[in-house]
């Protein structure tokens, strides 16, 4: 060996390297950065701790040397199209890969399979939360050094999949995510999107193949759809905001801190309104009880009967469930039975305690709420509230009636560790009007109707007294009646021992 062959090795393994970076395409990178967008390694550059990054597969390129040259393909499809590697993020070990749009429109390549289906490995054995920045086209046929007739024996989704439960998975949405992106997205535990996302199971030229219409991009699954129906769980202004969001998330799974700062408890006091038929914005209150910006409000246009967060108690993070009386008096729906069900199995596999704020007349009821599968959305809440794996407290804030209280608690105000309600809860099998003319349906209807309203009125406020937190407590269907103020020591001191 010549004195002078590792240099030639190295200069050429330095060259070769270049040509993976963004400084090797300056055209494209500039045309990206005047559409306002950041490149797969930027973002991962913002997102990872700096020096962290161990790339894998960085040198492969896409699989069609049968109708390019080799130097075009080194040149024009660095990594084919899909960065990926280990990392830290706020010093905590992850995995991280993105789809390079720059690549062939961040399509997926056989070659881009393999080293995804590597890295995937590779996360499980290692217990890796992992972020995928999703963004592409679907998958790509132009690929031919390797045969295949379907390529449906591809083992991406699949090891993507079985993750869940073993490991956070965050995906990131920005641009144009379909087919096997948008699978790979939609598989995730989490997805955050920015405004210009598009997200669909086909794009443009599957549609119009399959016969179903010609359709722009942008046509498909916009992110004003994706927030109504609940596939966006956190909208973020640019990819920047992403970035800054997953950071947010992934403070989640640290270990508790030793404390945390809060507003003033006794604010807590004067947060609900005297008369408990108006409805309230609950999220103040979840605001109040956690720690200083530290909430990250989930799913926030699907089902807003119900809200989901992300947030730390004295140093501790929780999820949140609340019930938001603002919408439909806070009963909850099929919609916001499928959220609640869906978030608490977010916070089993994620290991999060849960905080629930109960202030619901029930389940929603009636024709049209049946129709929409009430029955099975409902029962899952309760099925997945019955199975959580992590502790749970429940408070009571005003209202826990009938099934749809239970079903925020477990299934039973005796499920959580401890089921605490404020001084002027109520909880009963159902609304206190409704109970009343329900049970005294004989005597009401001998009435004369201008004698009944004040009857039903009269036997109502008796029944409140009746129904009353403090005479919950004194038959121990709850544990405690507290001081709103004393809410979040409660909440902390009970999580702390469990």
């Amino acid at each position: 060996m010549t004195d002078d062959a590792p240099a030639t090795g190295l200069t050429e393994l330095h060259a070769r390297r270049f040509l993976t970076t963004d400084a090797a395409r300056p055209e494209k990178v500039a045309r990206w950065h005047a559409k306002g967008r950041r490149t797969a390694r930027e973002n991962i550059a913002d997102l990872v701790d700096p020096g962290s990054f161990v790339e894998y597969g960085r040198f492969i390129t896409a699989a069609q040397e049968g109708r390019r040259d080799l130097a075009d393909l080194v040149v024009e499809t660095p990594a084919d199209g899909i960065i990926g590697g280990t990392a830290t993020i706020a010093g905590k070990p992850c995995a991280v890969l993105s789809y390079d749009y720059l690549v062939m429109a961040g399509t997926q390549g056989m070659r881009g399979h393999r080293k995804s289906d590597r890295l995937l490995e590779t996360v499980k054995r290692m217990r890796l939360p992992t972020v995928f920045f999703t963004e592409g086209g679907g998958g790509r046929p132009g690929d031919t050094d390797i045969p295949l007739v379907s390529a449906l024996d591809v083992e991406s989704f699949a090891l993507w999949g079985e993750l869940e439960g073993v490991v956070p998975r965050i995906a990131v949405v920005s641009g144009r995510c379909f087919a096997g992106n948008a699978v790979l997205a939609g598989c995730a535990d989490l997805r955050i999107a920015t405004p210009d996302a598009n997200l669909g199971m086909a794009g443009p030229a599957m549609i119009a193949g399959g016969g179903l219409g010609t359709f722009a991009p942008e046509e498909i699954g916009p992110v004003s759809d994706h927030i109504a129906n609940g596939v966006i769980d956190i909208l973020v202004d640019d990819e920047a905001a992403a970035v800054a969001a997953v950071r947010d998330l992934f403070s989640c799974l640290e270990t508790p801190a030793e404390s945390g700062d809060a507003v003033d408890q006794d604010e807590l006091r004067s947060l609900l309104p005297d008369n408990d038929r108006e409805g309230f914005d609950v999220r103040p209150v979840v605001e109040s009880l956690a720690d200083t910006d530290s909430v990250t409000w989930l799913r926030e246009g699907f089902a807003p009967e119900l809200v989901t967060a992300l947030a730390r108690i004295d140093g501790i993070p929780v999820g949140v469930i609340a019930n938001q009386s603002t919408h439909l008096a806070g009963a909850l729906t099929s919609d916001a039975s499928v959220k609640g069900a869906d978030f608490l199995a977010l916070c089993g596999r994620w290991d999060l305690p849960v905080v629930s704020l109960v202030d619901t007349p029930g389940f929603m009821v009636g024709p049209d709420a049946e129709r929409t599968g009430l029955v099975r959305h409902a029962s899952r809440m309760v099925v997945a509230g019955a199975q959580l794996s992590t502790p749970l407290v429940g408070v009571i804030l005003r209202r826990g009636y009938g099934l749809g209280a239970q079903a925020m608690l477990g299934g039973s105000t005796h499920r959580p560790l401890i089921t605490v309600a404020w001084p002027d809860a109520h909880l009963g099998p159902m609304g206190l009007e409704g109970a009343v003319r329900l049970s005294m349906a004989g005597e009401l209807a001998a009435l004369p109707e201008d004698e009944r309203e004040e009857r039903v009125a009269a036997l109502t406020e008796e029944y409140r007294k009746q129904a009353s937190a403090l005479n919950a407590a004194r038959m121990h269907e709850i544990d405690d009646v507290i001081d709103p103020a004393e809410t979040r020591a409660v909440i902390a001191a009970t999580l702390r021992r469990a």
